[in-house]
């Protein structure tokens, strides 16, 4: 992963972090039901933005050695679990 992609992914975190002891705190205080699936949702959503830039260096680092170099079982397993990861299955 490069440096910089890490460093956003570990500030995204931290706030997500933040976010899920807020909607803790949130059921603990017997917050409005709506209220507190909203921000659930706020938090899927984070979630789905930071697999998204995980996803991306991932092609841009690890993929793209793979399908550049000369080694086929190593191309061949990147794009399965490229396809594996975004069909939602485990490889």
């Amino acid at each position: 992963m490069k440096s910089d992609t890490r460093d956003a992914a570990i500030r995204r975190l931290s706030r997500i972090e933040g976010q899920v002891r807020g909607v803790s705190k949130m059921v603990s205080d017997d917050r409005y039901c709506i209220d507190v699936i909203r921000q659930v949702q706020a938090i899927k959503a984070a979630l789905a933005g930071l697999e998204h830039t995980i996803l991306d260096d991932h092609i841009a680092t690890c993929v793209d050695e793979a399908l550049t170099g000369s080694d086929v079982t190593e191309r061949r397993d990147k794009v399965e679990e490229l396809v594996a990861v975004l069909g939602g299955r485990k490889k």
